[in-house]
């Protein structure tokens, strides 16, 4: 791969449509599906994948949630890559790490979510 991969859960309208804002960040990632990736070949774990968002790095790392978030601002411009560096710093990366997760424990109730989005527990 040249460039990052941005997965999102195709079956949560509230990570589909987070899925196509971001790219209007100016940001250089490709984009696709959970269910439309070969989630083994990208070394994806696919039960984490639909809790967390994998972002897989073009030498075929992944990161999931937050640091996912952060990788793909990272290969934005301005201000996103800063933006990017700052979620992963010691002091912003707790925040962080905690305010995605709450994001994902009520995708189901934001904009563009529905039941469908609703993880669960």
């Amino acid at each position: 791969m040249t460039r990052g991969l941005m997965l999102n859960d195709a079956d949560c309208g509230f990570c589909m449509r987070t899925g196509r804002l971001v790219p209007r960040l100016g940001v250089d990632v490709d984009s696709s599906t959970v269910q439309a990736a070969d989630l083994e070949a990208l070394g994806v774990d696919p039960v984490r994948a639909v809790v967390e968002m994998p972002y897989v790095h073009p030498d075929g790392r992944v990161d999931y949630g937050h640091r996912a978030f952060a990788s793909i601002l990272r290969t934005g411009p301005l201000p996103w890559r800063v933006v990017g560096r700052l979620i992963e710093s010691r002091p912003v990366e707790p925040i962080a790490r905690r305010t995605y997760a709450w994001v994902a424990a009520n995708r189901h109730r934001l904009p563009g979510g529905t039941a469908a989005c609703e993880l669960q527990r």
